[in-house]
């Protein structure tokens, strides 16, 4: 007999309820999808200011004298490109270049590092950690069911939080982190997000959830703070360009692929799990790389549809969307490599052919 899992629920869940949020299963998750639209979402974040629920993310922390050096062995990126206070946009690989997961580390200092995990992939990740940890000098600690995330984005986002935080947003550069308090409630502020947009993400105990999510929306209604589901962060990211696991990335996908070579550094002192199979494919040239389109002919691009050159297929979409911002069809893409710089290419959207032209993203550029 199989037990059925019951979705987790954030400390956020019935304040979702109560403003008539459609939920939805995601990663093990009760989650809000949409309260009023993901359009009017959407736009929100983009002009304004909107809130996001983001506490499903999982929480890892590694600590001890071997942390700086079992860090700099799991993932891409470089460690010690970042200094004390300081967030980093790295890759965990498989021995063959596959992707583990994409994080985000906070560097507290060379002994302490908490890394940001997607929350489908926080049990494998956390497995990732224990199976390749030395016997001594390294602590792994599962933080997720310590911290509530909620994530405050959009170009009003420092205006709100400086209402109730004990320092000025402005001493938090983009992509570094600071303990604060925003109106007495103790939290980890980051100005990071998902979204292109300036904001910030907050990580508070489980218990203070419910009262911070008031206390931001209470000090945003000058701005016209709207909360914000699923569907509008998936809109958001997509017309920045950003890669989602399980679309962009995955176990058999590689960053080169990607296209994250930035964040793979392939001649980092002592290397890192995957680096010898992304060497070789460097070497190689990869097979397939990913692209960007906007659609020319009407149609929305989904997932898994075909892309085709001359009436050959050439690849498959990973992500794709109706723009809010833009009006248009827009998504990402796999294809052979020879096909990258392709200028058209088509798409076969519910049995038809529709052309997209190829573009290098962001789609959506912010306005000066």
């Amino acid at each position: 007999m199989h037990t059925i899992l019951e979705d987790k629920k954030t400390p956020l869940y019935e304040i979702h309820k109560a403003l008539g949020a459609r939920l939805v299963s995601f990663a093990g998750w009760q989650m809000p999808v949409l309260y009023s639209g993901v359009i009017e979402e959407h736009l929100a974040v983009r002009s304004s200011v909107g809130l996001f629920d983001v506490s499903h993310m999982g929480e890892i922390e590694v600590s001890g004298k071997g942390a700086h050096r079992f860090v700099q062995r799991l993932i891409t990126n470089d460690v010690d490109r970042v200094v004390d206070g300081q967030c980093l946009y790295a890759l965990l690989c498989y021995p063959d270049g596959g992707v583990v997961d994409d994080v985000i580390v906070y560097r507290y200092n060379k002994d302490r590092f908490l890394f940001c995990v997607n929350a489908s992939n926080a049990a494998k990740v956390r497995e990732w950690f224990a199976s390749n940890a030395p016997t001594t000098g390294v602590l792994i600690e599962d933080r997720s069911n310590d911290y509530a995330q909620l994530a405050l984005q959009g170009r009003a986002s420092a205006k709100v939080i400086e209402r109730l935080m004990d320092v000025n947003p402005s001493e938090i550069k983009p992509f570094h982190f600071m303990l604060a308090e925003l109106d007495g409630i103790e939290a980890i502020v980051s100005r990071t997000g998902y979204t292109g947009e300036d904001g910030f993400e907050i990580y508070v105990e489980p218990s203070e959830a419910a009262h911070l999510w008031q206390l931001l929306m209470d000090a945003g209604k000058d701005a016209n703070i709207k909360p914000i589901g699923l569907g509008a962060r998936d809109t958001l990211r997509l017309e920045m360009g950003y890669s989602l696991y399980g679309h962009e990335l995955s176990e058999k996908i590689t960053p080169l692929e990607a296209g994250l070579d930035k964040y793979v550094r392939l001649g980092k002192e002592g290397g890192f799990i995957g680096q010898e199979a992304l060497l070789k494919q460097t070497e190689a040239g990869v097979s397939r790389r990913l692209i960007g389109f906007k659609m020319i002919d009407n149609g929305i691009p989904r997932q898994d549809y075909e892309i085709a050159v001359n009436g050959a297929p050439v690849g498959v979409v990973t992500s794709g969307t109706m723009s809010p911002s833009l009006k248009r069809g827009l998504g990402m893409g796999l294809v052979a490599s020879a096909f990258k710089d392709a200028v058209n290419v088509d798409l076969m959207i519910r049995g038809r052919i529709a052309k997209a032209e190829v573009v290098r993203p962001p789609f959506y550029k912010k306005p000066s």
